[in-house]
């Protein structure tokens, strides 16, 4: 028996005093009502719960539908702000599925769990409560919006995996086109392009993206050519005497090429998204343009020298 006047908890009847404050019962407990009322907090406790869920979950939806459409101007009717076709909608939601995921998912254990058991409850003594169809349509509602958040998500997964595989492939590409940059520097300033890919180190370099991108590079597969049907013919000169010249000097003038053989073309390898040399999606640059080294086929017309005899 719980005392009503201070709440204690003892055994017994009211009739005799409680244990604590003394308090007594003066009669009989009043009978219950011939006609009680049902209750309608719980049901309506489910139905606000679902509810509340979906109204985040479209909000989220036409904030994004928002982002992806026009600037127009506030005189405009909201028809012609927001674009109402089908797909427009799916891609707004898979981007507020993305965005409400780590919450989603939290909240949606703790929300199921806690409607179930009130579900539960009212169904055990279905006269005390009514509504009962609305606390249904809410639990259902609570569990439909992790629902379609989950094949939202999954739908859009290959997706999003591709997209990273063409960023992993960008990354790889970004430095290819900087080398073929430096490169075609390197040939306007000295008629050639270089014996070796780490004479790029000559060229100007104030933000020092050359540097890096050599330093993500192995140079030696850096691999010059000459077109040999293409280079201008030049007329034999007879030597007139023998010319010995210094190992000093030619020190000295190594900054700039050789009058040898003028590179015309070149091929770089450059590993793919994996980072790894010797896989298939290995890639190379040739002559600034950038393939797969599996759809790679020789250039003909061209005669590739090894850059360690063209030096002086």
């Amino acid at each position: 028996m719980i005392c009503p006047c201070c709440g204690f908890k003892f055994e017994g009847t009211l009739s005799q005093s409680c244990a604590s404050c003394g308090a007594c019962s003066v009669g009989e407990a009043l009978p219950k009502p011939e006609h009680e009322l049902p209750s309608y907090g719980r049901s309506l406790l489910l139905a606000a719960i679902g509810s509340l869920m979906v109204l985040v979950f479209l909000t989220q939806t036409i904030f994004a539908l928002l982002q992806r459409a026009p600037r127009l101007k506030p005189t405009l009717a909201l028809s012609s702000v927001l674009p109402l076709d089908f797909w427009s909608w799916v891609a707004a939601g898979e981007t507020a599925a993305w965005r409400l995921k780590w919450i989603a998912l939290p909240v949606t254990i703790v929300v199921l769990w806690g409607s179930l058991k009130i579900y539960r409850s009212m169904l055990k003594s279905p006269a005390r409560f009514c509504g009962l169809g609305y606390a249904k349509t809410g639990l259902v509602a609570s569990a439909l919006v992790p629902v379609l958040i989950s094949v939202l998500i999954s739908v859009t997964v290959p997706e999003r995996l591709r997209q990273r595989q063409v960023a992993l492939r960008a990354a790889s590409e970004a430095v290819g086109y900087r080398i073929d940059r430096a490169l075609l520097q390197y040939s306007i300033r000295y008629d050639t392009l270089p014996a070796e890919l780490n004479d790029l180190r000559r060229l100007p370099d104030p933000d020092g993206s050359i540097a890096a991108a050599l330093s993500n590079l192995d140079t030696s597969a850096y691999k010059p050519s000459a077109d040999l049907a293409a280079l201008p013919k030049q007329k034999s000169r007879t030597l007139r005497g023998a010319v010995i010249r210094n190992a000093s000097m030619d020190a000295a003038t190594d900054d700039l090429p050789g009058d040898g053989i003028s590179f015309t073309n070149y091929d770089l390898p450059l590993p793919g998204a994996d980072k790894l040399m010797g896989t298939e999606d290995d890639l190379i640059v040739r002559d600034g343009v950038i393939i797969k080294a599996s759809e790679s086929v020789r250039r003909p017309g061209t005669t590739t020298v090894s850059s360690k005899s063209t030096k002086p």
